[in-house]
Parts: C-alpha cells; sequence; structure tokens
C-alpha cells in the first residue's frame, strides 16, 4: 500500500459517502489513469431502480467513455468494498491493469464464490485491505441505522 493508494481510496470513500447520503448501500470507486482519475462512481440501485448500478459498474462505464475504448489496460479501479461477482466479471472483460478495494465482502464478495481462484485478469493485480477499517465502519453505519 502506498500514499497514492491511500489518497485515491479516500477519493472512492467520497463517492461511498455520497451513496451513503442518498439511501445506497455505501460503495464508491474511482478509475485512475496516470495519477488522474477519469472516472467516479457511487451505488446507484435504489436511484435507477437497477441492480446492476454498483459503483464499479457505474465507474467503468464512465471511464469507457472517457477513453473511447472497451478496455482499460492501463487504469486502476479503486473500490472502497470486495467487489461482487458481477463486478469481478467486468473487471475482468475491462482488462484492467490493477484492483485496490478496502473491504472485504464475506456476504456478497467474489471470493465467497471463487474462494482461492482469481476472477480478474491474469495480468492484473490486486491490492486489497487499503484503509479497510474507514471503508469497513461506512458499511457498518449503514447496516445499524437500516436496523
Amino acid at each position: 500500500m502506498t500514499m497514492k493508494d491511500e489518497y485515491f481510496m479516500k477519493q472512492a470513500l467520497k463517492e461511498a459517502q455520497t451513496a451513503f447520503d442518498g439511501g445506497e448501500v455505501p460503495v464508491g470507486a474511482v478509475v485512475v489513469v496516470d495519477g488522474k482519475i477519469i472516472a467516479r462512481g457511487y451505488n446507484m440501485t435504489e436511484k435507477l431502480n437497477d441492480p446492476t448500478a454498483h459503483a464499479e459498474m457505474i465507474a467503468l462505464t464512465s471511464a469507457f467513455s472517457h477513453v473511447g475504448a472497451k478496455y482499460l489496460p492501463d487504469a486502476t479501479l479503486y473500490v472502497t468494498v470486495e467487489p461482487c461477482l458481477m463486478c469481478a466479471g467486468a473487471i475482468y472483460w475491462s482488462k484492467l491493469n490493477r484492483i485496490v478495494w478496502g473491504a472485504d465482502d464475506e456476504k456478497n464478495g467474489h471470493q465467497r464464490i471463487t474462494h482461492s481462484n482469481s476472477p480478474f485478469h491474469q495480468k492484473a493485480t490486486v491490492t486489497t485491505g487499503v484503509l479497510k477499517e474507514e471503508c469497513a465502519k461506512l458499511m457498518k453505519d449503514f447496516f445499524a441505522a437500516k436496523r
């Protein structure tokens, strides 16, 4: 984990806070190329009435539009919570260079289904646990308020 990782995860946390404030499950994501954020996203499943409107999907779609291509081989995705299996598939097909997440998702994360096999592109590197406590706290606070 680097200072850059922490900086970009804080940006993803801002997106997650936007989701939280809007009554969405607080997951946020940013896509970074050459040290610059080219796309942002947060969960919008309630707002859009769309179960596929996860933070990662919103950010990836925006990034594809930004670069004008369907692959992101020079990009890093920062997401506050471990991607689900659907998002892992989208990440695979986008051929991201690197995936970074904060908190693991023991209920719905891809690891629950894939176990030790990585669903990401074979050239991708994965970093986990960046600002893990901050990312997990936002999720815990959200679900505590729902109970």
